[in-house]
C-alpha cells in the first residue's frame, strides 16, 4: 500500500519540477567531424558587443571633521599627561577594612584625599604592590629606588 501511494507522489513531484524548469535545455553540439568542414566555409564569428563603460561620478568631498563638545569634561581624543613622582604614596593611605569571601580576600584602603580603593594581593597602588593580606593588616612592597633595597610597609586596621 505504501508503494502505491509513493508512486503518484513521485510522479506529481517530477511533473511539478518539469513545469518549473522554464525553457528546455539546448540541443547537444554536433560531433567534431561534422564541425571541421563547416567551420572552414563560414566566416569567423564577430566578437560579442561590449557593454558601455560605467559612468564615473565626481568624488564626493570628505565630510567636515567632527568637533568634540566636552561641556566641561576632558576630551577623550587628547593625549593624557602622565606625571611621575607626584603619585600616591602608600605611607599616606590607611587601611579601613578587610573583606573575606568565597572569591578571595580584599583590602579596603583610603587615601589622604578621601579616595577609596579595593585591592587584591598583587595589585599596585601608588608606589607599592600589595603582597599580603593578614587578619588585621596588609603588607606592601615599595618599588626599589636607586641605591635602596625593596622596603616593606605594613598598614594595620585602626583599633576601635
Amino acid at each position: 500500500m505504501m508503494r502505491a501511494v509513493a508512486r503518484p507522489c513521485v510522479a506529481g513531484l517530477a511533473l511539478a519540477l518539469a513545469a518549473c524548469g522554464g525553457s528546455p535545455p539546448p540541443p547537444p553540439p554536433p560531433p567534431p567531424a561534422a564541425q571541421a568542414p563547416a567551420a572552414a566555409a563560414q566566416p569567423p564569428a564577430a566578437a560579442p558587443p561590449q557593454a558601455a563603460p560605467p559612468t564615473t561620478r565626481a568624488p564626493e568631498p570628505p565630510p567636515p571633521p567632527s568637533m568634540y563638545e566636552g561641556k566641561g569634561r576632558r576630551d577623550p581624543f587628547e593625549t593624557l599627561e602622565v606625571r611621575t613622582g607626584t603619585g600616591l604614596s602608600i605611607g599616606t593611605a590607611r587601611l579601613v577594612g578587610i573583606v573575606r569571601g568565597s572569591r578571595g580576600t580584599l583590602a579596603l584602603l583610603e587615601t589622604a584625599e578621601g579616595l577609596g580603593y579595593i585591592l587584591r594581593v598583587g595589585d599596585v597602588l601608588g608606589d607599592g604592590r600589595l603582597t599580603e593580606i593578614g587578619a588585621d593588616s596588609v603588607v606592601f612592597a615599595l618599588g626599589p629606588r636607586a641605591g635602596m633595597p625593596v622596603q616593606r610597609v605594613i598598614l594595620r586596621l585602626p583599633a576601635d
